[in-house]
């Protein structure tokens, strides 16, 4: 079992930033891939981010150039640092991990950028 628990989100102005983290507890020994995905109202969940062991990292094309996924070696925690932020990024965001193909996710955090 691995728990997830997510903090950063919040209230900011179109072409504002904020920082995303996610820590994971538990078996964390087996978690091959973090990631990031969102889910606004009305719409689907999606993939906003992801990083796998070994460092590959994949993007939406909606954050491109906007948004970094990070995962600092000495630390077991996932970070999102979202810049430019633009309204359409309002969604609740949700951390997941997958550990021996199982997949777990965190409570969300909330985004609402809006002026």
């Amino acid at each position: 079992q691995v728990q997830l628990v997510e903090s950063g989100g919040g209230f900011v102005q179109p072409g504002g930033s904020l920082r995303l983290s996610c820590t994971p507890s538990g078996s964390i020994s087996g978690i091959s891939a973090m990631a990031w995905y969102r889910q606004a109202p009305g719409k689907q969940r999606e993939l906003v981010a992801g990083i796998m062991r070994g460092g590959r990292i994949t993007y939406a094309d909606a954050v491109k150039g906007r948004f970094t996924i990070s995962k600092p070696h000495a630390e077991n925690a996932v970070y999102l640092q979202m810049n430019n932020l633009k309204p359409e990024d309002t969604a609740v965001y949700y951390c997941t991990a997958t550990s021996r193909e199982t997949p777990y996710w965190g409570q969300g955090t909330q985004v609402t950028v809006s002026s």
